[in-house]
This record gives structure tokens, C-alpha cells and sequence, in this order.
């Protein structure tokens, strides 16, 4: 099995080299390809990822894509699924809040669903890395309650029981990835991708993960418009055709 990951970037130029490396450093039960989509970056994002390619031998076979301007996570993370070639794919975030270290979390459920899942022939399964199954993370008050209001309102439309709709740490067939059609070109990329999963009948296993928020000040890009914009999408998608 071949594992794309995909690190949509925007202006992280603190992080971005951490993240590379603890990616490329990371050991899994397969191999893997590093997508980074450099989403029109206007400080020294794109020359931290030039350095590190340039100096860690692990980096070198990375692809990097470029847009000139900056157009939204959403139309990033779908650059980066045309050009993964893997079996299945995972967005890595550029920032420090989720950690690489617990990609293998979400691969173990893919290697031996077939022996512990009681599923039809052909089932596609996606697994999410939940951030409130254990409970509260460290987290901003104010983006917990939204997560989970979002969250709770995904479970009424869709008839669902996830405890975080909103993580950015889902684990897709590419095959399937590929074959779906976006529209949504900034954060509300994530309810619709879980609303379009549910909508083909995806299997969709959650499994915890460790998740350290940061603030607006630290770095945070999400905004109460981006919250009234995945409502928007979760409420748009119930009924799209």
C-alpha cells in the first residue's frame, strides 16, 4: 500500500521545516509520498521549503506545488489529490496542532479492517483522527464549542455519529478522493468532504489523536465567517444532487 500525504501550506514559515521533517522521518507500515501545496505564501514559507529540501536527503523526492496567489486550503488540498498517485491519501496540516506521529493510528484500522469490520465486499472506509474522543483537548474555548456545534449539527442532517466532523486528520481512498466533486475552496473543504463520504455510503472510523489548538494570535486563520460557511456547506451538501 502507498500513503499520499498532502501539506497544504499558507504562510508558515515558523513551522513548516518541523513538519517536513517529522513527515518525511516518519516510519510506516507503507510506503509514502510528501505532496506540499504552497497555497500562494507571502512570507518565507516557500524558501524554509526550498532550505529543507535542499539540506535533509529524507526531503529531496518531495513534490512541491506552487499556486501564485493565495486560494483557499479547500483548492489547495485539491491540487494536491490530482497529483497523488497513493492508495490513499492524508492531509497533514503545516502548523504544530496535529501530530505526524500518530499517522500510523489511522493507517492500522485500513490494514485489518477486512478481519475486524464486518463490511460488504467492495466497502470503501475512511478513518478520522477524532480530537474530542478522549474529551476536551488543548484547545481555545471558543473553537471547542464551535468544532462540536458543527459537529452536532453534521450528526442531525446526516443521520451520523461522529464526535469530530471537522478534523483535519482524514484518512481516504484516493481512488474515491478522485472521483468526488468538489466545490468548496477554503476551510468548509471539511464538511464537505464528510458529507460527500456519507453520501456514497462510506464506512467511517474514528480513532483518537492528541491535538494541540493555537489561538488567533498564534497563528489561527479560522474566523466566525468560516464557521457560518460550514454551516452553510453542511446544510447546502444534504441536499445536492
Amino acid at each position: 500500500m502507498k500513503l499520499s500525504i498532502i501539506i497544504p501550506v499558507y504562510n508558515e514559515e515558523k513551522t513548516i521545516h518541523q513538519v517536513l521533517i517529522s513527515v518525511a522521518s516518519l516510519k510506516l507500515p507503507c510506503t509514502k509520498e510528501i505532496i506540499v501545496v504552497d497555497d500562494g505564501s507571502t512570507d518565507n514559507t516557500r524558501k524554509h521549503i526550498t532550505n529543507s529540501r535542499e539540506q535533509n536527503e529524507k526531503l529531496k523526492n518531495i513534490k512541491v506545488i506552487t499556486h501564485k496567489k493565495n486560494l483557499g486550503k479547500g483548492t489547495a488540498i485539491r491540487t494536491g489529490i490530482k497529483r497523488a498517485t497513493g492508495d490513499y491519501i492524508l492531509i497533514q496540516d503545516a502548523d504544530l496542532e496535529y501530530n505526524s506521529q500518530e499517522i500510523p493510528k489511522l493507517l492500522s484500522p485500513v490494514i485489518s479492517y477486512s478481519k475486524n469490520y464486518n463490511l460488504k465486499p467492495k466497502t470503501f472506509i475512511s478513518v478520522y483522527g477524532s480530537r474530542f474522543a478522549n474529551g476536551r483537548p488543548v484547545i481555545p474555548l471558543l473553537y471547542y464549542l464551535g468544532n462540536r456545534l458543527l459537529t452536532i449539527l453534521f450528526n442531525l442532517f446526516y443521520g451520523t455519529n461522529l464526535t469530530d466532523m471537522e478534523t483535519g486528520y482524514k484518512l481516504i481512498p484516493t481512488k474515491l478522493l478522485k472521483s468526488l466533486k468538489f466545490t468548496s475552496s477554503g476551510f468548509d473543504i471539511e464538511p464537505e468532504i464528510t458529507a460527500l463520504l456519507v453520501k456514497q455510503g462510506v464506512f467511517i472510523i474514528e480513532v483518537p489523536i492528541s491535538y494541540k489548538g493555537r489561538s488567533h494570535l498564534a497563528g489561527k486563520k479560522l474566523t466566525v465567517k468560516d464557521a457560518f460557511g460550514a454551516i452553510v456547506t453542511i446544510i447546502k451538501n444534504k441536499f445536492r444532487s
